[in-house]
């Protein structure tokens, strides 16, 4: 995931998640106002107010000196300008208004590099260059794909039965999706796909953060993905099997980009927000989030450590979020999103230390309880998966909890010792984007890796990339594909294709998901972390596992 997910091995992928506020007129009664982001040095806020509160909540911005821009009445919101901090403040006093929050980098997605390679603030992976032994059936890397076995995405298993339908739009919530890859090409749908940012070269104190922008506007195309950890995301849920690279979970469904990360990582509120509502309008059937939004790793609306200020803009997030992800579920989008990877129970968290995590080096030490939220892990309405090594033990990073964990999936771990395989083959392999490798000096400029986190396969003189990567990022996508399977088997023709009510998506993920019981002690030791998670639960139900490891071949020949 992104930031959020901050503690994991060696190096950490920052793909941020926080929200920019559109400017534009006043506009009542309607959806997302898509003007460019003004500048953040203005004071600009999203205005959540009470149901019924829109009237109040403009009167309220009068009074306290700001100014409406636009309305949003689908969540709720109002985006608005004000005198910084007092503004919000005076707002908050109004009965109408539950949450203000204002324009800044709030949060981050995070993927889990191999250890021993460098903390930077994007994606990292590692494995061998060359090509792998194909698996009988599959496609060149399926040799490599053990998390594919795991659950029966296999020649033998679900591909032989159900490999999804194109007419099952799975959404990609994230960096973008590189269209252009041979290994997502085939199944992508660059007619729904949207991009919600726009780049900013610099932030608000003039340091380097998207760096140039590559096209006018500051916006990039549907099929351009900087970071990578959007393309390794989508590539997990469906690649083709098409004799190249590797085979999703689905291979034959589409995939939708559906953007709201920016080209260093940043998720802004705003194209979150933005980015659910138009899932729910375009008639996307399951959207995978593998981020967090917040500055705060948890999102405390009463905590009496905080400011006013702050306590406001938590409850923003928290309130905003939450309108958008039942936006969408209550018009048919199932959602499923990454658990976390900070290596913590959220039924019991006691001390936040890093947040909030913007401005730079803001943090500080905060005590929290149950009463915080990871969003949207722990928002209402969504699927929350944790993350297993190749020994089916939980990840070391992995967040769990018995209310939060609703699934497990693979994600990688590279300290599992409980299997044969070896360092960073011990991680999930997926597509990535030839651009970002070249950007990190994952590649040099010939297109041979520099890392062994980077496979290059080649043949009929193209080549295309592929990167090893682990966390609770790695894993929801394979729950993701897993629910489109079962939409293509049960869905009936609807917006977009078919559609499938996500309760009764939910009800089956669950019923074909392998029970998996806590460790026969309660308790993983992880010595990469010098800690030791107690697992709370039976084997139906459990905090390390939730109703079990999600399981293809299950789902694909299951009878409703």
């Amino acid at each position: 995931m992104v930031r959020g997910y901050r503690r994991l091995t060696g190096a950490v992928v920052s793909v941020l998640v926080a929200g920019t506020l559109a400017g534009g007129s006043l506009v009542t009664g309607a959806g997302p106002v898509g003007a460019e982001p003004a500048s953040p040095e203005a004071g600009q806020y999203l205005v959540f107010y009470a149901q019924g509160g829109q009237a109040d909540a403009l009167s309220a911005i009068r009074s306290g000196g700001g100014t409406a821009d636009a309305v949003d009445a689908k969540l709720g919101y109002v985006l608005a300008h004000g005198p910084g901090t007092v503004f919000a403040e005076r707002l908050g006093a109004s009965p109408s208004i539950v949450g203000v929050t204002g324009d800044r980098r709030i949060g981050t997605a995070t993927a889990l590099p191999a250890q021993g390679t460098s903390s930077a603030g994007v994606s990292r992976a590692a494995a061998s260059s060359g090509a792998a032994s194909s698996a009988r059936g599959g496609d060149p890397l399926s040799g490599r794909q053990w998390d594919m076995k795991m659950i029966g995405a296999t020649p033998s298993g679900s591909y032989a039965k159900e490999r999804g339908s194109k007419k099952v739009l799975v959404g990609i919530i994230d960096t973008g999706v590189d269209g252009t890859h041979p290994d997502i090409a085939p199944n992508f749908n660059r007619a729904l796909s949207r991009n919600f940012v726009v780049d900013r070269p610099k932030d608000s104190k003039g340091k380097t953060l998207d760096g140039p922008c590559e096209y006018k506007n500051c916006k990039d195309p549907v099929d351009v993905d900087d970071d990578g950890h959007g393309t390794h995301v989508a590539s997990t849920i469906g690649s083709p099997l098409n004799g190249i690279g590797v085979a999703g979970v689905a291979p034959n469904v589409s995939l939708v980009n559906i953007r709201a990360g920016t080209d260093s990582g940043f998720f802004f509120l705003k194209p979150v927000l933005d980015a659910l509502t138009y899932a729910g309008d375009a008639g996307i059937d399951v959207v995978n989030m593998s981020f967090f939004v917040d500055p705060w790793t948890f999102n405390c609306a009463h905590n009496p450590g905080d400011s006013r200020a702050e306590q406001l803009q938590q409850a923003g997030i928290i309130t905003g979020v939450q309108r958008a992800l039942d936006y969408a579920r209550g018009h048919g989008v199932t959602l499923v999103s990454a658990l976390g990877n900070g290596s913590t129970d959220l039924g019991h968290p006691t001390a936040d230390k890093d947040s909030p995590g913007y401005p730079l080096g803001s943090e500080r030490d905060r005590k929290i309880d149950n009463s915080c939220l990871n969003v949207p892990a722990e928002s209402r309405g969504v699927i929350s998966v944790s993350a297993v090594g190749p020994s089916e033990r939980k990840a070391w990073y992995s967040d769990y909890g018995t209310e939060q964990t609703d699934l497990a999936a693979p994600g990688g771990d590279p300290s599992d010792s409980g299997t044969s395989l070896k360092g960073t083959a011990r991680e999930i392999l997926a597509a990535a984007p030839k651009n970002a490798l070249r950007a990190q000096k994952l590649i040099d400029r010939s297109g041979k890796p520099t890392s062994s986190s980077v496979i290059r396969e080649c043949h009929h003189g193209s080549c295309s990339y592929y990167q090893y990567l682990s966390g609770t990022s790695m894993a929801s996508p394979h729950a993701a594909g897993v629910a489109a399977i079962l939409i293509s088997r049960f869905g009936k023709p609807g917006k977009g294709g078919l559609a499938l009510s996500p309760a009764t998506v939910e009800r089956l993920l669950y019923a074909t998901a392998t029970p998996t019981a806590c460790p026969a002690s309660g308790s993983s030791t992880y010595p990469v972390s010098e800690e030791t998670h107690l697992c709370e639960g039976s084997a139906a139900k459990n905090g390390f596992y939730g109703h079990g490891i999600v399981d293809a071949y299950r789902a694909a020949t299951v009878k409703n």
